[in-house]
């Protein structure tokens, strides 16, 4: 059943759910923080309206830059405002920020511990039409790499506000990942939200599987954890929204008294969430280990549901991986 500390958002299984894109919650998120603090700066790559940063370049025009198509200045530039006193915010698509600007995040925001927050927009496949070029699936892991570097990855509209919020009260680099695609809203208001704890959205009586969601594809998870329930399978689901620093305390806990473990990322396995769990699983808590999500390849152009389909990253699919890791546990 849903876990009733994590006060989710009821309707969350209905078929008319409310939905938005987690970018949405940046955009309110960072005014809510322009507001709180003066210091707060936004930057653009010439994807002001696309990365919501309009609402807050509109009512803080004096501390809002826009760079153009130059994602390395961006980055720079927000390096040294963020040494400076300034809470700097850089927006683009992730394949571009981190993607194109990784070197200029690493030396100069990174490096210099600069208090810079990058937003990389329009990640995972479902992007769907743009293709592979556009499709952001390895950002999770170049992110993850850097030293100093949080990694916050928002399951819905109303945690990204709050990741937005925290990462302008924290000092240092964050990378905030957002996706296009209207979303189900899974939590509210008063869902329970801290950097680096990952929450507990859904627990059986007798778990036999952990599933370890981040991102959008949280609620793929609940929606296979309740049909896997309906087949006699009891389950625990994690909200990771932070993938680096990794709740490994809380994994390892779970993963020891259950036995097998399942993650699920609109990204590459291999250093994304699945590689981050796998690391803590081989040091803390060894146990049979399921993946979902990009299997070392490119996505393609298509519909958003077709290519979650295609590359395997539905409920179906995360019900036969929770089965499999069931099985390789006995």
């Amino acid at each position: 059943m849903l876990n009733p500390d994590a006060k989710l958002n009821p309707n969350l299984f209905d078929a008319d759910v409310e939905q938005h894109p987690t970018r949405d919650g940046y955009g309110t998120g960072l005014v809510a923080a322009g507001d709180l603090n003066p210091n707060v700066v936004a930057l653009s790559a010439d994807l002001t309206e696309s990365t919501r940063v309009e609402p807050f370049a509109k009512k803080f025009p004096y501390r809002f830059i826009e760079l153009g198509v130059a994602e390395q200045n961006m980055a720079t530039v927000a390096a040294g405002l963020g040494v400076t006193g300034k809470v700097a915010f850089i927006s683009s698509y992730a394949t571009f920020s981190p993607g194109r600007n990784w070197e200029q995040i690493r030396t100069t925001a990174a490096y210099n511990d600069a208090n810079v927050k990058i937003a990389g927009h329009h990640a995972g496949i479902s992007v769907g039409p743009d293709g592979a070029t556009h499709q952001a699936t390895e950002d999770i892991a170049i992110m993850r790499a850097i030293p100093h570097m949080r990694v916050w990855i928002p399951c819905d509209s109303v945690e990204a506000r709050k990741a937005t919020l925290a990462a302008a009260h924290v000092w240092g680099p964050v990378y905030l990942r957002f996706q296009r695609e209207k979303t189900p809203v899974v939590t509210t208001d008063a869902t329970p939200y801290t950097p680096g704890k990952a929450e507990v959205f859904w627990r059986s009586k007798k778990p036999e599987v952990l599933i370890i969601a981040t991102g959008a594809i949280v609620h793929t998870a609940l929606v296979a954890a309740r049909e896997l329930e309906d087949d006699g399978i009891g389950s625990i689901v994690l909200d990771c929204h932070t993938v680096k620093p990794l709740d490994a305390k809380t994994i390892a806990e779970f993963a020891k008294k259950i036995g097998a473990v399942v993650t699920a990322e609109e990204h590459q396995v291999q250093g994304g969430l699945g590689g981050a769990v796998a690391e803590a699983l081989a040091l803390h808590a060894p146990a049979p280990i399921e993946f979902i999500g990009m299997h070392d390849t490119f996505g393609e152009s298509g519909p958003p549901d077709k290519l979650l389909a295609r590359y395997g990253m539905t409920v179906r699919d995360i019900k036969a991986a929770a089965k499999k890791a069931i099985k390789r546990k006995k």
